[in-house]
């Protein structure tokens, strides 16, 4: 009743862009998947959207061999690119919205041994419905905000029972494990893994189609360019407008790839006279261009000189910086970065990533672009942080098999959980299942 009052209340928000899958949504169709092996447990791991797929590149193969794995996805672009990454690997299916009857008849459908929730995706019918059927539910690769952390504090009295239903939280830094028990999940279920992000981050000098991509769009190879990725309202015309005042009017070459594809009409609208990449049609001198397409943000990337990381200089909070260092690019963000801050930090600590405000991005641009030894120093330093904080796929792997073996009771007398740590948390650790151990989550 709530979910159909709320849904009402914001039609007006949510019907502005069109979404597909309605009868997979209500769990109407689900794909049909092979049946289960005995002996070996089924593991649902569920991605949000394309982040969160992304994040789940190392996961999923450390899975396979040992567990039948299916990945969810909410969104549509989600979906496509679970399907993209993991075919042939395992099924992906979509993620149901939360009423009761959805959730029945996609469990009945899945029929998982323990699920992953990848970062948060906490919904109350699934956790209560999982726990009815004793399926244990991890939050894996956790992160909460402190502006999540705000809202869910504001709902504690409905929404703290899901998370005290967790049979496991591995969350990515001290700050958010604190926030996950302040939200009702007991202390021992608790445990640091690091971010899993760091882990499908592809370090590579290449990357293949870059070069067709710069061919087709018309970049001349031999002039500086600028990518920014992810970007958010207001940032294309910020770029270009700090472009322009700092290098002279058409001396660098800038192309823009939006976050969201609702967006593309409105960013090319900021860059007068880009070239489009739908447009199929390459520039010849051109200066501007946009990527409005899904899936080749990468190649955009190869062919930087220097990378802006976008939604990071107004109000939405940051994108991931990753996937740029781990090309070896020079990286600039903005002061924006509340969803990425750990990752942020990490990678300033290591001198591997640059800031900028909205007032000075054009000087910092401009530094960076006339200075290669600067540009170098950051890629290196950048490159040598993601290799130094990998792991964390691993040790999610270690907790979704041990849950999905030892099931939801385990918990009431946890053997394995020890303490002493320095966050004063409790960690589990793997070893005593009979595996080798890959790196105790401890040591982290």
């Amino acid at each position: 009743m709530v979910y159909g009052i709320v849904a009402a209340a914001t039609a007006p928000w949510w019907m502005r862009k069109a979404r597909s899958g309605w009868a997979e949504r209500f769990a109407r169709v689900v794909p049909a998947l092979p049946p289960k092996q005995p002996g070996r447990p089924r593991v649902l791991v569920h991605a949000v959207s394309v982040g969160e797929v992304n994040a789940l590149r190392e996961l999923v193969p450390m899975l396979a061999p040992e567990a039948e794995v299916v990945v969810s996805a909410s969104t549509d672009t989600g979906l496509a690119r679970g399907r993209e990454v993991f075919a042939g690997v395992c099924p992906v299916v979509r993620y149901p919205l939360d009423g009761s009857g959805a959730v029945r008849r996609f469990l009945d459908a899945v029929e998982p041994d323990v699920v992953g929730l990848v970062e948060l995706e906490l919904w109350p019918n699934f956790i209560s419905a999982c726990q009815e059927r004793r399926i244990p539910v991890a939050v894996i690769n956790g992160r909460l905000s402190e502006r999540s952390f705000r809202g869910y504090r504001r709902i504690s009295r409905w929404i703290s029972p899901s998370f005290a239903g967790l049979s496991l939280a591995a969350v990515q830094n001290e700050a958010y494990a604190g926030r996950f028990a302040a939200m009702g999940v007991p202390a021992e279920r608790v445990v640091l893994t690091g971010s899993m992000k760091f882990d499908a981050a592809r370090i590579a000098d290449h990357v293949e189609g870059a070069a067709e991509l710069a061919a087709e769009l018309g970049i001349d190879r031999a002039r500086p360019l600028i990518v920014a990725g992810s970007t958010g309202p207001g940032e294309e015309a910020l770029l270009r407008r700090a472009c322009d005042a700092a290098f002279g009017a058409g001396a660098v070459q800038l192309l823009c790839a939006p976050r969201k594809p609702e967006r593309f009409d409105e960013a090319a609208g900021a860059l007068p006279g880009c070239i489009r990449r739908t447009a199929r049609a390459p520039g010849s001198g051109a200066n501007l261009f946009l990527l409005d397409t899904i899936g080749e943000l990468r190649r955009a990337y190869a062919l930087a000189d220097v990378v802006v990381v976008g939604r990071s200089f107004f109000d939405l909070h940051g994108s991931d910086p990753i996937e740029p260092v781990a090309l070896g690019k020079a990286a600039v963000i903005g002061p924006a970065v509340s969803d990425f801050a750990e990752i942020v930090a990490s990678l300033e600590r290591a001198g591997g990533l640059c800031r900028a405000g909205k007032d000075d991005l054009g000087p910092v641009l401009r530094d960076l672009m006339n200075d290669p030894a600067r540009r170098a120093d950051l890629a290196s330093r950048g490159r040598d942080c993601i290799r130094q904080l990998q792991g964390a796929s691993a040790r999610h792997a270690e907790f979704l098999l041990w849950l999905g073996e030892a099931g939801v009771g385990s918990w009431d007398r946890p053997e394995g959980l020890h303490r002493g740590n320095r966050a004063g948390l409790a960690r589990y650790d793997p070893r005593p299942r009979g595996r080798s151990s890959v790196g105790r989550a401890a040591d982290f």
